[in-house]
């Protein structure tokens, strides 16, 4: 089975990238955030500290399918609890499995998988047909954040949100386990001047390259 690993930072583009992809082709799709926002969800609905690695640990180990239908993964508090969970050694330990069985044995008879996160092409799958990292500017990315929020209906404020975003990308590039960088054999898409309509395009175009579509 075919396996396209998308790599990058938050509100870079990957994954509503990486969603038109598994339509298009028919490949299942993992948003492997998820399953961080889900730890993270869980332990604070316990009231607990996302800082506390042995509860964290604890959380991940009795993650399973069904903690990534949470109501509230998309909420800004989960994210900020997601990425410090996300530097948990043991954390990324307990979900590396799932992930990985999700790409070997995509589900409902799907041709191939497309998972999207930090390690996917280092970590995750580093054996993967196709390796994607996409980046933008900060404040490219703060903006796409700061106007999603907004259609949500949520409070935001651009400065906060960019700064917010560059303490995330800082902790998940400075991690010592599983940083954020793009894998050696990983083709670079920059989407700060391409709308999703254009970076779907390209990254489409380097897909059937590669897999001799």
């Amino acid at each position: 089975m075919p396996v396209i690993a998308i790599d990058g930072p938050v509100a870079s583009g990957k994954g509503t990238l990486a969603r038109r992809l598994a339509a298009t082709m028919n490949f299942a799709y993992l948003d492997t955030g998820l399953l961080y926002r889900a730890v993270a969800s869980l332990i604070l609905e316990r009231g607990s500290d996302p800082n506390d690695s042995v509860v964290a640990a604890k959380v991940a180990d009795g993650f399973t399918a069904d903690d990534i239908n949470r109501s509230d993964l998309r909420d800004e508090k989960v994210g900020q609890a997601a990425s410090v969970v996300a530097a948990n050694q043991e954390v990324r330990k307990s979900l590396l499995e799932f992930q990985r069985h999700f790409a070997k044995t995509p589900p409902n008879n799907h041709l191939g998988a497309v998972l999207d996160g930090r390690d996917i092409g280092t970590v995750v799958c580093p054996d993967a047909e196709i390796k994607l990292f996409i980046s933008a500017t900060p404040e490219v990315r703060a903006k796409r954040r700061h106007k999603e929020l907004l259609d949500r209906g949520d409070e935001s404020i651009y400065a906060r949100v960019l700064e917010d975003l560059r303490e995330r990308d800082e902790r998940d590039r400075n991690r010592a386990t599983a940083p954020l960088r793009a894998a050696e054999d990983a083709v670079t898409l920059d989407t700060s001047d391409m709308d999703a309509n254009k970076a779907f395009e390209v990254a489409k175009s380097l897909v059937n390259e590669r897999l001799s579509l």
